[in-house]
């Protein structure tokens, strides 16, 4: 358990560094954005034609609402926790490898739902939506999160051989 959570620490502290690099964000983390927001454009446009997208804004162009992804918002700092977990915990590569994927797209599919719903909320109910942004759609990142790495070690625990293989030889 120790070990776990030494290499979660290590390897949150190594990617949130990174992460933090402003070619990272200049190469990455700005154009993943900028997609996410474009996208988000696309399934709101199929309820209000009137959405437009501009870099990492959505806004409505009949109320003039409009939403900014900012950094916390994109769904990278999520992916990077949940990365760290599966890199923590003692798994075969290949596993580590398919987990991070289909991780990966869990975490951007429920923040586009999140990104869809504020925009919709914002027009709404300004205060439903400071609650929502700041407080709801903060817990539920973190717990799919959550319920994503724990769904992976049950997988992991049932299929993969080398956790398995390793407390052996540990043992010997």
């Amino acid at each position: 358990m120790k070990r776990f959570f030494l290499i979660f620490l290590t390897v949150q502290a190594v990617l949130f560094g990174i992460e933090m690099l402003n070619p990272v964000q200049t190469a990455v983390v700005h154009p993943w954005t900028g997609w996410l927001a474009k996208v988000s454009a696309a399934i709101v446009h199929l309820i209000d034609p009137t959405v437009i997208s501009y870099g990492r804004v959505l806004q409505s162009a009949k109320t003039g609402f409009g939403v900014s992804i900012e950094a916390g918002c994109n769904g990278v700092e999520a992916t990077i926790v949940l990365v760290a977990a599966m890199l923590a915990f003692p798994s075969s590569w290949a596993m580590k490898a398919w987990g991070i994927g289909l991780g990966f797209i869990a975490v951007q599919a429920v923040n586009l739902l999140r990104i869809v719903s504020l925009f919709f909320l914002g027009q709404w109910n300004f205060k439903v939506f400071e609650f929502a942004h700041l407080y709801m759609w903060q817990a539920l990142i973190m717990l799919d999160v959550l319920v994503v790495w724990l769904l992976w070690m049950r997988y992991v625990a049932k299929r993969d051989p080398q956790p398995a293989a390793g407390a052996s030889a540990a043992a010997s």
